[in-house]
């Protein structure tokens, strides 16, 4: 990703769910990247009250608001 604004689109439960809308955007030409606090792998549980977040750039957020809430259906 280049140097403009990430921004937070959408806040998952769980990181399954967190990669299949990752897959959904990429499938539609939209980067993006999944964050989750678990300390490199080494604490796996951690995120759990934090959520895991997909990020994108601020210009694609839009875009994959709508694309996110299109799967939701």
């Amino acid at each position: 990703m280049n140097n403009s604004e990430l921004v937070v689109v959408h806040t998952f439960s769980d990181q399954f769910a967190a990669d299949v809308a990752k897959s959904a955007l990429d499938a539609a030409g939209i980067e993006c990247f999944v964050k989750s606090d678990d300390a490199g792998g080494m604490r796996p549980g951690m995120w759990v009250g934090n959520g895991v977040q997909l990020v994108v750039r601020a210009e694609d957020a839009d875009r994959a608001t709508e694309i996110l809430n299109s799967s939701d259906s």
